[in-house]
């Protein structure tokens, strides 16, 4: 079983999903969006499973900083803006297969384990 994971490397978040697979001994493909952001497709992935306001990580300093804890963001607006800068998504975004998650989510993440063993 792969796993790729989108994040950056100082986010915590992303950091707990890497070493929740590694401590399973999963091989990880992780990608790291200060370097490469990701692409339009892989983030409509995410977009048609939970949402475009899912991927928006409204809790993040680069969200304020930007001002738009204030600005009502429409969902059409949401994955350019995402695009444009991979710092406002929510990570870290896991993907096995067509299993989702987005976010810390040990639980989903061991849903991901169990539903490859079978």
């Amino acid at each position: 079983m792969d796993v790729q994971i989108f994040g950056t490397k100082r986010c915590r978040e992303t950091q707990k999903a890497q070493r929740f697979f590694k401590e399973r001994r999963v091989k990880i493909h992780m990608v790291d969006l200060d370097q490469r952001p990701a692409s339009a497709g892989e983030l409509q992935r995410f977009v048609q499973k939970f949402g475009a306001g899912s991927l928006l990580d409204r809790e993040g300093k680069r969200f304020r900083d930007r001002g738009l804890h204030v600005a009502h963001i429409s969902e059409s607006r949401i994955l350019p803006l995402l695009e444009e800068d991979p710092k406002l998504i929510r990570t870290p975004l896991v993907r096995s297969g067509k299993r989702l998650s987005i976010g810390y989510q040990p639980e989903a993440w061991a849903a991901m384990l169990e539903g490859a063993e079978q």
